[in-house]
């Protein structure tokens, strides 16, 4: 069998996006991955075997099943990089698989191979981008057998870069650990990923994320842990992230990042019920140079209760805490009920950024969100962006901000701020 190693990609300070920067290239690696383990979930045996036998013979492991029955199962032992996906099986459908994997948090590739016709592909694609899947561009049937090895030859190192977490294996105890027992423990940690001035590729910001660190499971992500708590917890957690997020700015600043506003995310209730100008009064930083913090809530909650929004958002900018509209274009708020509260930023869900660089309606719909961000005064984040393609083309259209695997994932503060450190000195070596 090969052995192919993982890599990281390379750091965005001071690179053009046609190097595929990535911060990610000075960020701890991760227990070393030996090879590509990949999925054939197809009832049609002969396809079955065509498609294993290419991925035996590129260095990869191929688990073939029939049904998503099968497959779903399959993932409480092996956890795969890629998995091939047909539209219609033994007894089921793509669809179920997807919403197999992305209950299961799968963090690999999906990649649809299909005979349906075009509009099919593109209506299975959607549904698992909207499930948070990565899918690649689909394989319509008939295909040639070279297809099999292209797709694996031209996506080996991003598979192998951010291997999937061992989820099927602990998602029975992933699912005992409470929000509420994590919180009692202290086991949330606020951890950071950077966000990148896409019209100069250099850091400008960063978000805090909860992350539990579990001391027999390990990181276990919020998908986890936050579904089904119960509201005293959630409020219990948004105070923890604002505190810490307030509190680790001066490290930042001492690190050179002065510049740099912080963002949490919170939900409206929380918005509500949060003595949020309390905290900025006691536990904001009185350094001069403090640019102040950035609340993220989603859009579909934003529209809900507008007028108390604006009245917490107007409040909050007394105290440098300002509002920005998170997932934009999720929820196809009415564009114009958002003028009528002061938000900051307008981020730009990753179903508006995820194939912008090959797909003309998603293209189209980026685009014009940027647009709007600019015309409301406000900045254009981009969300989830994992290929520098996508990168260089929201780049042309203006936007401002973006974040995502590409440039890093989110880690905790110190190695996040050593990693920057190393690059703006350009001590750092460049990622494969």
């Amino acid at each position: 069998m090969t052995v192919i190693n993982k890599s990281m990609g390379t750091p965005a300070v001071g690179r053009s996006i046609d190097d595929s920067p990535s911060i990610s290239a000075d960020l701890p690696s991760g227990e070393a991955v030996s090879e590509l383990v990949c999925f054939v979930i197809d009832d049609d045996l002969a396809i079955q075997r065509l498609i294993a036998g290419q991925l035996s013979a590129a260095g990869a492991k191929a688990e073939t099943y029939k049904s998503a029955e099968a497959a779903l199962k399959g993932l409480r032992k092996i956890r795969p990089h890629l998995v091939f996906l047909d539209g219609s099986l033994e007894g089921s459908d793509a669809v179920e698989v997807m919403r197999g994997l992305s209950a299961a948090g799968f963090r690999g590739k999906v990649q649809l191979v299909s005979g349906q016709d075009e509009q099919t592909l593109h209506g299975l694609e959607l549904v698992g981008t909207r499930h948070g899947l990565a899918m690649l561009p689909p394989l319509r049937k008939p295909f040639r057998i070279s297809a099999i090895r292209d797709l694996i030859k031209n996506n080996i190192s991003e598979l192998m870069r951010e291997a999937p977490p061992k989820f099927a294996e602990v998602k029975s105890n992933y699912q005992k650990v409470r929000l509420e027992e994590a919180l009692q423990n202290n086991w949330i940690q606020l951890w950071y990923q950077p966000k990148i001035n896409l019209q100069q590729m250099t850091p400008c910001g960063v978000e805090g994320l909860a992350r539990c660190v579990h001391p027999v499971m390990g990181l276990v992500m919020p998908g986890m842990f936050l579904p089904n708590a119960d509201e005293a917890s959630m409020l219990k957690l948004a105070q923890r992230q604002l505190i810490a997020a307030l509190r680790d700015w001066p490290a930042f600043a001492a690190a050179g990042f002065a510049s740099f506003k912080m963002s949490v995310n919170m939900s409206v209730a929380t918005l509500f019920k949060l003595p949020i100008a309390q905290i900025a009064r006691e536990y904001s930083p009185k350094d001069s140079r403090w640019p102040g913090m950035t609340i993220e809530i989603t859009e579909d909650q934003a529209i809900n209760d507008i007028h108390l929004i604006h009245e917490i958002a107007i409040q909050l900018k007394l105290y440098k805490l300002s509002i920005a509209i998170d997932d934009f274009g999720a929820g196809y708020a009415q564009f114009a009920r958002l003028k009528e509260f002061p938000f900051s930023e307008l981020k730009l869900d990753r179903s508006l950024v995820s194939k912008c660089d090959e797909d003309p309606q998603v293209a189209s719909l980026a685009r014009t969100a940027i647009e709007l961000a600019h015309r409301f005064g406000t900045t254009a984040v981009a969300e989830g962006i994992e290929k520098a393609s996508e990168a260089k083309v929201l780049r042309s259209m203006g936007c401002d901000e973006g974040q995502g695997f590409l440039f890093a994932p989110a880690v905790q503060r110190d190695k996040l701020i050593a990693a920057m450190r190393k690059r703006l000195a350009g001590t750092a070596p460049v990622g494969v």
